[in-house]
């Protein structure tokens, strides 16, 4: 299901539901869950979490990259979700995002280790 207007990038409504079987419809305005309005690379990571039993190592083993990568991810889809992140989380996402660019090699350790240093003062 589409989530976003693809004109003006607003949230979308469901506002008609249809029966295949009997070809009956039904209109209105219907509330969907928090679940269903998540974008689809939000969803993917709800998916897996659920299928590894909240196992974030299993996570981590199934997408091919690392834990800190796989956390940073499901940090995201709780702000996404609406749901309060622990405290100290976004130095714990910010650490996650420095970790993910040394392993691509997108920077050096020495910029990871002072990027590191700097959020440990925070």
């Amino acid at each position: 299901m589409p989530y976003e207007c693809p004109v003006c990038h607003a949230r979308l409504e469901v506002t008609g539901l249809a029966c295949p079987s009997c070809q009956t419809r039904i209109e209105g305005r219907f509330a969907v869950n928090e679940f269903a309005a998540l974008p689809p690379e939000q969803l993917e990571i709800l998916r897996l979490f659920v299928k590894t039993r909240g196992n974030l190592k299993e996570m981590e083993r199934i997408l091919g990259v690392s834990y800190p990568t796989v956390r940073a991810r499901f940090e995201t889809l709780l702000r996404v979700l609406g749901y309060e992140a622990e405290a100290g989380s976004d130095v714990s996402v910010e650490r996650a995002r420095v970790l993910e660019q040394l392993e691509k090699g997108e920077i050096s350790a020495d910029e990871a280790a002072e990027l590191l240093r700097a959020l440990k003062k925070h």
